[in-house]
């Protein structure tokens, strides 16, 4: 893997290099594709994968070569790689019919075949060259524009911008301007990578407002202020005459949505050859992803590596304990005392580090429920306490639903998953929580739904065991025993050695009826004793 690492290099002595090609400019000092004056919108890992195929455009690259400089080493799907290569043919104005400047080479690979020019360039400026050592991602939220055109409407408009901002305050590994510094930018950014360099930060969050009659449309994005990409964008509308209430609702909605933009945002900058805490955490959490129990395991050890440089370091504790009981979840990993320990360790020590970091704390919680079922109400009681200081957190209300789900309070605990939904329906993690609406359906006795919803979940993550295992459950109350067959042997493919008592032995299920019906319908599916 060095010698793939090595080869993404520059070839020209350290010496900043532009790659010209038709009409565009691929700068990768700073990460920047150019059609004339204009940039190019283009996510990370694509624009990782169209360097590597300039640089290497005098032979052919391998699937192996990809998955190393792109993702680290990490497995992904033939769908994710062509989904990229797909992206990067877009990008430049090329498709996979005419295969003009990307050919693929069946069953060998990829080649940049267009005519590139190589230009050499001084070095970049100081405030262009990364630090030494990144920490979280810093974002400011600029004054959003009126263009309605009536300035009394300018009060909305700012009172919009200052909302997002308190409630992004609230996001946990995240640092946000203060409002007297973006605020300064009423009359716009227009150079937005100079605006982030003013203000110090990696990203910038901006939008608009304007109303027609009596309806009021609201706009937002999300951009890199490095490259001016933008990350995310959406717009609301609502009625004039609800102000408030619509400036709650699209606060909520864009932090839900923003969360894990930033975080695969940072998965993207993050440096392989760097050693620094925040970068090996970055890439754990890029593996732990992937949800798989090679990734789980891999994830595992750059965070170790990352507590070993910074013990005090509660993200690398939380996601490490986080990591932990995903494996015990799935049943990728061995059961040993030592490990449940270890977990439970980590869980305690990162919500004692930072009692007012949202994320830590829903982290060390799940953490602390599957690994050590003795501390239930404690875990319960960090899940209250991260949703008290991010209400809008996709992820805590997901995974605080389940645990209320499966302790028998099925309307909060739905209606917390069903709250996560509307917030982000197009979160990455979005099978987790159909996942959960799945479970909260078979305990109310609704199986034909939770079937649906597990079905759901598992076209978006068919490793999810507790997906599988309620699936397998709702099929043999819906009287389809074939079927619910074929979900257990999907499951015993994930966990070979799993049994109805060895799940019981690690699955906490504090519903008596829960219990036996899943004991019950899991022996009628086959799942061995």
């Amino acid at each position: 893997m060095r010698a793939i690492r090595a080869s993404l290099r520059n070839s020209s002595g350290g010496r900043i290099v532009l790659y010209r090609f038709d009409d565009l400019v691929l700068d990768t000092a700073r990460r920047e594709l150019r059609r004339g004056e204009a940039l190019v919108a283009v996510e990370p890992q694509v624009f990782d994968l169209l360097a590597l195929l300039v640089r290497a455009r005098d032979r052919v690259v391998g699937r192996d070569e990809m998955l190393a400089a792109v993702w680290q080493g990490r497995i992904v799907s033939e769908a994710t790689l062509s989904s990229r290569v797909n992206a990067a043919r877009t990008a430049i104005g090329d498709s996979g019919a005419a295969q003009r400047l990307i050919r693929t080479l069946p069953r060998k690979g990829f080649r940049f075949v267009g005519a590139v020019a190589e230009v050499a360039q001084p070095p970049p400026e100081a405030a262009d060259a990364p630090a030494a050592g990144r920490g979280p991602p810093a974002l400011a939220v600029l004054p959003f524009a009126n263009l309605g055109g009536d300035p009394a409407q300018d009060y909305f408009a700012e009172g919009m911008a200052e909302e997002i901002l308190v409630a992004l305050s609230r996001v946990g590994g995240l640092t946000v301007i203060a409002r007297n510094s973006s605020f300064a930018y009423r009359d716009g950014a227009a150079d937005l990578r100079r605006t982030g360099q003013e203000l110090g930060v990696g990203y910038l969050l901006d939008g608009s407002v304007r109303r027609d009659g009596q309806r009021l449309r609201i706009a937002g994005r999300l951009v890199d202020a490095g490259s001016g990409a933008q990350l995310w964008a959406d717009r609301f509308e609502g009625d004039a005459g609800e102000v408030f209430a619509l400036q709650d609702r699209v606060a909520a909605h864009v932090v839900a949505a923003i969360e894990p933009a930033l975080q695969a945002a940072e998965i993207g900058r993050a440096r392989p050859g760097r050693l620094d805490a925040y970068d090996l955490l970055l890439r754990a959490r890029a593996l732990e992803a992937a949800f798989t129990a090679e990734g789980m395991a891999a994830a595992l050890d750059c965070l170790g590596q990352a507590l070993a440089l910074e013990p005090d370091n509660a993200q690398a504790m939380a996601a490490a304990a986080y990591c932990h009981a995903q494996r015990h979840v799935q049943g990728w990993a061995p059961e040993d005392a030592a490990g449940r320990a270890e977990a439970v360790r980590l869980a305690r020590a990162a919500a004692g580090c930072a009692p007012d970091d949202a994320q830590v704390l829903w982290m060390a919680a799940f953490a602390l429920w599957n690994m050590a079922p003795e501390a239930g109400e404690r875990a319960r009681a960090l899940f209250a306490r991260s949703l008290l200081l991010n209400p809008n957190s996709a992820m805590a209300l997901t995974l605080a639903g389940w645990i209320e789900t499966m302790c028998g309070n099925g309307e909060a605990g739905r209606g917390m998953v069903a709250r996560a939904l509307r917030l982000n329906p197009r979160d990455p993690r979005g099978w987790l929580m159909t996942g959960t609406m799945a479970i909260a359906a078979v305990i109310e006795g609704d199986h034909a739904g939770a079937v649906a919803w597990a079905e759901r979940a598992l076209a978006q993550n068919p490793r999810f065991a507790a997906a599988l295992r309620v699936l397998a459950v709702a099929l043999v109350k819906a009287g389809q025993p074939e079927r619910a067959a074929r979900a257990v042997q999907d499951l015993l493919r994930i966990e070979p050695g799993l049994t109805v008592s060895g799940f019981f032995a690690r699955i906490p299920v504090p519903l008596e009826a829960m219990a036996r019906t899943y004991a019950e319908a899991l022996r009628a599916a086959g799942l061995p004793e």
